[in-house]
């Protein structure tokens, strides 16, 4: 957090949860991500092995205002051009991009059956259309190759070694280190009980792999301090693995703010994983959740041909064509749930979102930099630790 402004933003989606809510506010409420900052869309793979670009973080997913992820996809547009050292006049550019690409396909989106709603997706194959500009197809192609890559069989040298005949995760501390012997047994009965959270073919599935090692992983920047795990499971052959994670899920962020429409789940593991099958038109199949020790968890696959676009990488021109991308994907997130008709009403056919959007986006860039001075004055006076 400390390295950049954009570090800042991406860490700090309760600061801006605090912001936000002071702001006025539409009262259409779908289910949005809580946390759209431009870093968070990417690669990953279908169950039918497609690689899809979406949205894929969804720790603060919960019912709210559909502005407040506009407002915070907007804003880290505009602070990342910065940080890439781009101009005022590229990131402006790409934030009014940003509206567009959410304003079209929302408004497309309203005229649309629920149903046919719910089937838009963006893949790679229609990505190679959507891209306007040559070198933002180039860094999606690259992108894509390099998902292609991250798999659980191809990440088995790197991340383990034989012990004994017996497949063992290699530690890499602080990062990634062993569990005592009653940790481990405690994670294998919330990896049975996440089982029973599975529909019934992945559970049967799943239920044919045997559970060979598992190890404590640091991730994230914005999930600094949360208990995350990785369980390595075995099938028919030594090359036949699959790689899991289990990653610590609290209330979302967003929750004390967001009035009339409250998310009830007895597991926050469980919010996460609903809200992230109800924002994206494919999900792992994989995905459930479980509760170890008193905490809660949700459970994904770990490397499924995960993947993203490099922002620092990216020209003007296709910082613009990028951002409005995003816009697109979060405009079909949203519509997914609910509201869509009333959203497209609101934002009507004038250029009024763009002109919005880019006032906030540059004011709440400054403000994010301002923030950043304090925080990184803070940690060199030992007032706060680093992260």
């Amino acid at each position: 957090m400390a390295t950049s402004p954009y570090g800042f933003l991406r860490g700090t989606a309760v600061v801006m949860a605090a912001d936000l809510a002071g702001l006025p506010r539409t009262g259409i409420q779908p289910i949005i991500c809580g946390d759209a900052h431009f870093g968070n869309f990417g690669f990953y793979a279908s169950p039918e092995r497609d690689l899809v670009l979406d949205l894929n973080d969804f720790d603060e997913a919960h019912p709210g205002g559909w502005e407040w992820d506009l407002r915070r996809l907007a804003a880290s547009v505009w602070v990342a051009g910065r940080s890439n050292g781009a101009t005022e006049q590229t990131c402006g550019d790409a934030v009014a991009a940003c509206a567009r690409g959410y304003q079209q396909p929302v408004r497309w989106l309203a005229t649309q059956p629920l149903l046919t709603r719910s089937y838009e997706r963006l893949d790679l194959d229609r990505l190679e259309t959507t891209a306007a500009d040559p070198s933002l197809r180039a860094q999606l192609r690259r992108a894509a190759q390099r998902a292609r890559q991250r798999t659980s069989d191809r990440a088995l040298p790197r991340f383990t070694r034989s012990e004994g005949g017996q497949r063992r995760i290699v530690e890499e501390p602080p990062l990634i280190t062993r569990l005592s012997d009653r940790d481990e047994a405690r994670l294998a009965c919330g990896l049975d009980d996440y089982l029973m959270t599975l529909t019934p073919h992945w559970r049967r599935l799943l239920g044919g792999y045997t559970l060979v090692d598992v190890a404590h992983k640091v991730v994230g920047v914005g999930s600094v301090g949360l208990r995350a795990y990785v369980a390595l499971l075995e099938g028919s052959s030594a090359s036949d693995v699959i790689f899991l994670q289990l990653k610590q899920a609290r209330r979302s962020v967003l929750g004390e703010y967001i009035h009339g429409a409250t998310a009830v789940h007895d597991n926050q593991g469980q919010r996460v994983v609903e809200y992230q099958q109800a924002l994206q038109t494919v999900s792992d199949p994989l995905l459930g959740w479980t509760q170890i020790s008193g905490r809660q968890y949700y459970v994904r696959q770990l490397r499924d041909m995960k993947g993203s676009v490099p922002l620092d990488a990216l020209g003007a021109s296709a910082m613009a064509d990028y951002a409005g991308i995003c816009g697109q994907l979060l405009a079909k997130g949203h519509a997914r749930s609910s509201g869509a008709s009333l959203i497209a009403g609101y934002i009507g056919r004038s250029d009024a979102l763009e002109r919005a959007m880019s006032r906030f986006a540059n004011r709440y860039a400054d403000q994010v930099e301002s923030d950043h001075r304090t925080f990184v004055d803070a940690v060199a006076r030992g007032a706060v630790t680093g992260a």
